[in-house]
């Protein structure tokens, strides 16, 4: 090739590419206002609270509200073994429990979710808050690093666990609100007056009766225990001012026995059954 078609091939390249660009910049350069429709997305704010659930039941605004809270959900799956993941256990167990307090009468009821998404952890006290309920309750299934740990558990609130392993358990439940772990939210400056409110005598004893309410109508159906004690440790779930509030822990996805409960309809609905005994047990004691 000659030194002047080199020069001249050279020269014209800047001048190719620069008509290429004007005949495909229409094609896959075009501004918003060529187009026939622009597709957009608003995304809500950090700061703004969840939408209000449905209340289900009597219209009688009068009659006791239980919000039921299915914990974990979406992106967060919470404790698994195999194909058992704790957000569908959870959800399924709620759902029962939702429909045989409806089936039942008298009590109205409100779900934290009703599919697998995501709520955060402040969110969910927070629904059971501006609802104005009367009692929440977070149902959740456990897993551990022995397969021999099996049975149910109730938890109620305490700014301090009532042993190291509800410590332990607490701070992977709080850690549900993490990702990576970078917060999903931040704890504002009411926090300290909602932990007193919180340790409120009688909000605390209804908390504690619930619970033990739940464990006696566990045994009565023989349904395994894992603690026959009410449990107290510091669960941002539970913290929900002047609301009776209890973490029932379903049992051990990673024990077999468990995980046929847990996994089952039957299970499931026996799981529900128990609660709904005691829920009415302890409305039927404050008269309501």
């Amino acid at each position: 090739m000659s030194r002047s078609l080199q020069l001249v091939m050279i020269l014209s390249a800047p001048l190719a590419m620069a008509i290429a660009l004007l005949v495909l910049w229409p094609r896959f350069f075009l501004s918003p206002t060529a187009l026939d429709y622009v597709v957009r997305f608003d995304l809500p704010d950090a700061a703004m609270p969840v939408d209000l659930p449905r209340v289900d039941g009597p219209a009688d605004a009068s009659r006791p509200l239980v919000v039921i809270d299915a914990g974990h959900g979406g992106f967060d799956p919470g404790a698994g073994q195999g194909d058992v993941r704790e957000k569908t256990v959870a959800l399924r167990i709620a759902l029962a429990l939702r429909n045989r307090l409806l089936e039942e009468g008298g009590i109205r009821v409100a779900l934290t979710r009703d599919a697998d998404r995501f709520i955060g952890l402040p969110d969910r006290p927070d629904i059971a808050r501006r609802l104005g309920a009367d009692l929440f309750v977070s149902i959740h299934a456990d897993s551990a690093e022995s397969d021999a740990a099996r049975g149910a558990s109730v938890y109620v609130l305490s700014e301090k666990g009532s042993s190291e392993a509800a410590e332990r358990f607490a701070a992977r439940e709080n850690a549900a609100g993490r990702i990576n772990g970078v917060a999903l939210g931040q704890t504002s400056e009411t926090v300290g007056a909602i932990l007193l409110d919180l340790s409120q005598r009688g909000t605390q004893a209804g908390s504690a009766q619930v619970g033990e309410l739940v464990l006696r109508e566990l045994r009565g159906a023989n349904l395994g225990l894992h603690r026959e004690e009410v449990q107290t440790a510091a669960l941002a779930v539970l913290k929900a001012p002047d609301i009776p509030s209890i973490l029932f822990e379903t049992g051990y996805i990673n024990n077999k026995a468990d995980a046929e409960l847990l996994t089952s309809r039957a299970g499931q609905q026996s799981l529900a059954d128990a609660a709904a005994r005691a829920i009415r047990a302890y409305f039927a004691r404050k008269g309501l």
